[in-house]
């Protein structure tokens, strides 16, 4: 089954978003294929040597300008990267890591932790917020690049703080592409959950764009070489707007997908029938066109949702009541039809994208949507009550205490596994026979701390479910139900 996803690169807004729990859980199990390290111990020309030695010294010279005015931005409910840009301590960052409230602290480069006040955020969709440190003058700062000057092909240089745990890493890359009319530079230099809101620099430390997006595959993808910065062409108006009082102070609430309203369905109605076109709404990160929809669902209710065509080759995504993403499917109805089958985690709205796998793909369609009774429970494949306590195993990056379980799984069969804590907030990841990642989670909700995943099944095999806390500080009893 192949998986396609735009992902906020921050923790909390979707499911591949953590802090370094899972990533960290990935490192913790050799029993995971790695690719194999190279070391190449010659090079056959000196041209060779002088173009290696220079690019190196490019990557030190902008590392060095640039990183002392790069900040982590953490929240009680995200954390992202952030560019200082002025020195009394105005930090450019994305919306979404800051836009759940709470105190907003910031880690410096050199360690020293900072409180910071969110002064504005973008209007009209745009993920910009800028927040200011209390207290401080002489900051280092990143100047914006001039307006207009970013050309595909040129080096791109993104610091951050990746998976909330690697503060001041830096990847290279070059500009893959600019989609003006999103205002979006896309980019191959890694970019993973923790980046969102750091600097996109070219080859003179300058910001060219702020980091925001991912392209990856799969509920628990990282990187795979498509990642989107919002253009520092938008930057200048916004910072105008804030310094004279006039951006919003509270953030605006929208669509991740774009200002179309979404229309609503009933589960168990009639088939619906409708038509992917250039009209239609664009996902940014392939350009495929989407339809959206959006029903009442109640938690325990069993759903099935089917897209079938004769022209186009359908893809479903699915967003829970608080817009993460918890399911996803290409050809689980068989030929290129798609179908999605879970038990529904939480009361609420559910958002439907009824997509295509190909970009640019116009065609008709049909869109059905079952649901039982919301029901009892079904039958427990595993059922676990544990506590996580000082002296258990713990996850060497960040010192979070986890345990594992496992459990016989066969290809194509749908489970869903919670995990449950009144004492600490819980982090669940899934792993395959082949002892890859396959999904992981933090929050099922804005409204609760615990963890839920919905996956079906790639292989028949053993299956490991790994108990986690989001932090080193998680210590408490824990309820793990797979089904």
């Amino acid at each position: 089954m192949n998986f396609k996803l735009l992902s906020l690169a921050v923790s909390g807004i979707v499911t591949i978003g953590v802090a370094a729990s899972p990533a960290a859980v990935v490192a913790a199990f050799p029993g995971r294929p790695e690719a194999d390290l190279k070391e190449f111990n010659s090079v056959h020309f000196p041209g060779a040597i002088a173009q290696n030695n220079a690019e190196e010294q490019i990557n030190i010279r902008v590392y060095e300008k640039a990183s002392p005015a790069v900040v982590t931005v953490d929240t009680d409910k995200s954390n992202g990267s952030g560019t200082i840009i002025s020195p009394d301590g105005m930090v450019l960052t994305n919306a979404h890591v800051v836009s759940a409230g709470g105190t907003v602290n910031i880690i410096l480069s050199d360690g020293k932790k900072v409180v910071a006040d969110v002064v504005g955020f973008g209007e009209d969709g745009l993920d910009l917020a800028v927040v200011k440190i209390r207290g401080q003058n002489n900051l280092p700062t990143i100047p914006i690049a001039r307006p207009g000057s970013v050309k595909v092909g040129q080096q791109a240089f993104a610091i951050g703080n990746p998976f909330g745990q690697f503060q001041g890493t830096l990847t290279v890359g070059i500009v893959s592409r600019i989609d003006p009319q999103r205002g979006l530079i896309q980019t191959d230099a890694a970019i993973n959950p923790g980046n969102s809101g750091g600097p996109l620099l070219n080859s003179s430390g300058e910001l060219i764009g702020v980091n925001t997006s991912i392209f990856t595959r799969g509920q628990g993808g990282g990187n795979i070489g498509i990642g989107f910065a919002i253009s520092a062409d938008k930057v200048p108006g916004f910072l105008t707007a804030v310094r004279e009082g006039r951006a919003p102070r509270v953030a605006q609430r929208r669509s991740p997908f774009g200002n179309k309203s979404p229309q609503k369905v009933a589960l168990n109605g009639p088939a619906l029938s409708g038509k992917l076109t250039t009209q239609s709404s664009v996902l940014p990160a392939d350009n495929s066109f989407f339809d959206l929809y959006s029903f009442e669902g109640k938690a325990g209710q069993e759903i099935t949702i089917e897209m079938k065509s004769q022209e186009i080759d359908p893809y479903l995504i699915l967003l829970g009541p608080n817009q993460r993403e918890i399911a996803q499917d290409d050809d689980g109805a068989g030929s290129k039809n798609a179908r999605i089958t879970l038990r529904l985690p939480a009361d609420g709205t559910y958002t439907l994208l009824a997509n295509s796998y190909q970009a640019r793909q116009s065609g008709a369609y049909t869109l059905e949507l079952k649901a039982s009774a919301p029901t009892a429970p079904s039958r427990a494949i595993l059922q676990e009550e544990g506590a996580l306590v000082a002296g258990g195993p713990v996850l060497p990056s960040d010192n979070s205490l986890y345990r594992e379980y496992t459990f016989e799984g066969r290809s194509g069969q749908s489970v869903t596994i919670s995990l449950e804590s009144t004492d600490f907030d819980p982090y669940v990841a899934i792993f395959g026979p082949n002892g890859r990642l396959l999904a992981e989670n933090d929050d099922v909700s804005d409204a609760t701390k615990n963890a839920f995943l919905s996956v079906t099944l790639p292989a028949t095999g053993r299956y490991r479910v790994v108990v986690n806390a989001f932090d080193a500080s998680g210590r408490g009893r824990y309820t793990l139900t797979v089904r």
